[in-house]
Parts: C-alpha cells; structure tokens; sequence
C-alpha cells in the first residue's frame, strides 16, 4: 500500500512548486513536508522530486502523482454519498486536461463555461500542440485531452470531435511586397511565414499539397495564437490562421487569404480516461457540445 498522506506531499510540492507553498497548502510545517517526501523516496526507493525552483517531478513522480489526482478525483466524486465535508485539500483538486492553443482559443471556452456551471471542480488545462496531447494522457499527466491524435489510448474512449479549419492569410501589404504578380512557389520560398513552434507542420503541409514543394522560408515563430494573427495583420509574415479567428479580419480587409479556394481542416478527437467519475462525464457532454456548434 502506498502511504497516500506522504504522496499527498509530494503532490503538493509538485503543483506548488516549492516545499514552502506546499506545506501552506497542506497546513503544516515545511520541515514536515520535506521529510514526508523523504521518507516516500527511501521506502520507494527512487527519486520523486528534483529539487529546485520550481521543483520537477521525475518520471516515476509524474506517475504516482497522476495515480494520486485520480484517487482524489474519485473520492471527491463520492464525498456527497458518503456524506464527506470538503476539506480544503479535496477542493483544490482539479481537472488536468490537455488542449491546443488554437481550440482554447476558439471553440474550448465555451465547454469550459458549460462545464464550470454544472461541476465545482476547476479544470486545469495544460497547452500542447494538438498532435502531442494525446501523449500527456498517455503518461497520465491529465485524464483527458483534445488532439488530432487518432490512436486509442488503453482505458480511454475517443469522441470524434469535427475539424478545426484554417487559411493561409497575410496582410494586403504584405501580398503587395512578396506577391504582386500572385502566389508562386518561387516567391514562397522567399516570403517570412509564421509558425506557432518547431512543432508546427501547417504551413509547410499548405505549402506541400497547393504547390508540391517543402517550405524552406525565412520563419518568425510565434507561440501565441493571437499573437499569431496580430503579427500577419500588421504584415510580418504569412501564415494559417484558425478561420474563426481569421474571418472578421478577412471581411473588414485586413487580412487576405492566399488561395480562397484552399484550406486546411485539422481533425479533432476527445480522449478522456473512462474513470467512473460524474464530473468528467459532465465535460465530456460539454465539450462534445460546443466542439458540434464550432467545428466543421
């Protein structure tokens, strides 16, 4: 059995960062933390905690800590039947779930509203690129995501969500200076493109299926979805914009699209833990919601 009141500890050190902000959120001393922990590594046997500012979890850290949210997810879950008073501990449990910019930009709010008016537990929401999210469920970092990863994850269910549209945008200055004569492949491998990180295919992926070549543009990266929009309609560089967000712009001529007849979908799946838990089941419901009035 694991001696869930140290694990508790280190826990909390892990999501607060430091000995000291855990041991306020525990209610005891930081002496009493610290050797809660400790004691936690020698009867395991292994590094939990890399000691620092902030403090990192190890691997197997990561995975005690994420078995731990879940026990309290369920505990929580059951508190009301068992007639349980929320202690402070218990109210601080949230929610990880993992989504990408661009949603949480757009379409995720909304679910997030739903969901904060029919559950108490706050969400805490980790940011990825969409293709890697599926992986912070994998380790069990969080207990659900939205990712453009089709796989099935053992114990989970995967909801088909619809896809995430953009277009390839740039100011009317900017077309004027680097394609006055139209969009060419030659004069694509001269004109500045966006990109929200190295992870970041969607240009190149436009680039490839409009006109057969792999990008290779002078590249301004912009981890910022509106950031990333802003930066285009003051004519940095080019680049795919979420159609939500790109088509006030693009009606009030601020933005124009590079071939209006081309765009990109980005298929998006919801992939939750099946953990017998009523809040999840809730975001489930309002996720798949407000995925149906937002996406195509």
């Amino acid at each position: 059995m694991l001696d869930y009141p140290a694990l508790a500890a280190v826990a909390a050190v892990l999501r607060e960062g430091t000995f000291e902000r855990a041991a306020l959120a525990l209610g005891i001393t930081p002496s009493a933390v610290s050797q809660r922990v400790r004691g936690m590594e020698e009867r395991i046997g292994a590094i939990l905690v890399i000691r620092g500012n902030p403090c990192l979890p190890t691997k197997l850290g990561l995975s005690l800590c994420a078995h731990f949210d879940r026990v309290r997810l369920l505990e929580t879950d059951l508190a009301p039947d068992l007639a349980l008073h929320a202690d402070k501990e218990r109210s601080r449990v949230p929610l990880k779930v993992a989504v990408n910019a661009d949603s949480l930009a757009t379409w995720f709010p909304e679910a997030a509203r739903s969901f904060g008016n029919t559950s108490s537990l706050p969400l805490h929401l980790v940011l990825d690129d969409e293709a890697y999210t599926g992986d912070r469920l994998r380790s069990g970092e969080v207990v659900a995501a939205v990712t453009a990863d089709a796989r099935s994850v053992q114990g989970c269910r995967l909801v088909p969500l619809g896809s995430l549209r953009y277009a390839a945008c740039a100011s009317p200055d900017f077309l004027a200076r680097f394609f006055p004569h139209g969009i060419s492949a030659a004069q694509l491998a001269e004109a500045p493109c966006l990109r929200f990180d190295r992870r970041d295919g969607l240009q190149a992926r436009w680039a490839r299926e409009m006109y057969g070549i792999e990008l290779d543009a002078p590249t301004y990266t912009v981890a910022s979805t509106h950031a990333f929009i802003d930066l285009a309609v003051n004519g940095l560089a080019w680049g795919m914009q979420p159609v939500q967000l790109a088509e006030p712009h693009i009606a009030d001529g601020r933005l124009v699209e590079l071939d209006p007849k081309v765009r990109i979908d980005v298929k998006l799946n919801w992939i939750v833990a099946g953990l017998p838990i009523a809040s999840i089941d809730h975001l489930t419901k309002a996720v798949r919601s407000s995925a149906q009035n937002a996406l195509f």
